[in-house]
């Protein structure tokens, strides 16, 4: 009796969401050949783990190039395929959606305070900056003052530089207590004495 291949049955727009990332990651990738279908293939065996069907990845390829989010050059016998700015949007997107702040077993004893300041002119950035904090497990102190119980400068800066703000916008303290407020963020962080 032949074995049955099993297929990671994805919704096409995941297969697209794989590739941007892929490609994101990978920077620009350069395939020998005549077409380039072969990134369909070299996409197929990136991550053994995954496993896509050969039809499915190469209809999110093709709509990726036309929406306008990969460009396929030919050079030579090679083909080179990378993101479009839009494509490196897109990209951002997912990578910023993606960003989660781990909680560890147990509290270093360390209080994350985030404060900013976003100009009026750029208020779409405080809100776009606001509803990821929330996200991210932030929990509102006072007005434009976020508390975060774990560890998070990485995600903080992943936030900062796709958001294009400055260390004068957006900074991040580390503090050993938080007076009065304390133990209600310890309880919102089920945190014991």
């Amino acid at each position: 009796m032949a074995r049955a291949k099993y297929y990671l049955q994805k919704p096409k727009g995941e297969i697209a969401k794989d590739i941007l990332l892929w490609l994101a990651v990978a920077g620009a990738i350069t395939v020998g050949g005549t077409a380039p279908y072969l990134v369909q293939k070299l996409f197929c065996s990136w991550d053994k783990k995954k496993k896509y069907k050969k039809r499915s990845v190469e209809t999110a390829f093709y709509r990726l190039r036309r929406a306008g989010a990969l460009l396929v050059e030919r050079k030579g016998h090679q083909y080179e395929v990378h993101l479009t700015q839009e494509g490196k949007k897109k990209a951002g997107w997912l990578q910023i959606d993606a960003l989660k702040v781990s909680r560890l077993k147990q509290w270093e004893g360390e209080w994350y305070v985030l404060m900013f300041d976003v100009p009026q002119e750029e208020r779409w950035k405080r809100d776009v900056l606001r509803s990821f904090l929330e996200r991210l497990g932030f929990v509102l102190l006072q007005k434009s003052v976020w508390v975060h119980a774990y560890k998070c400068r990485e995600e903080v800066e992943v936030l900062k530089a796709f958001l294009g703000l400055t260390s004068r916008e957006v900074k991040l303290l580390t503090v050993r207590n938080l007076g009065e407020d304390e133990e209600r963020f310890r309880k919102y962080f089920h945190i014991a004495r």
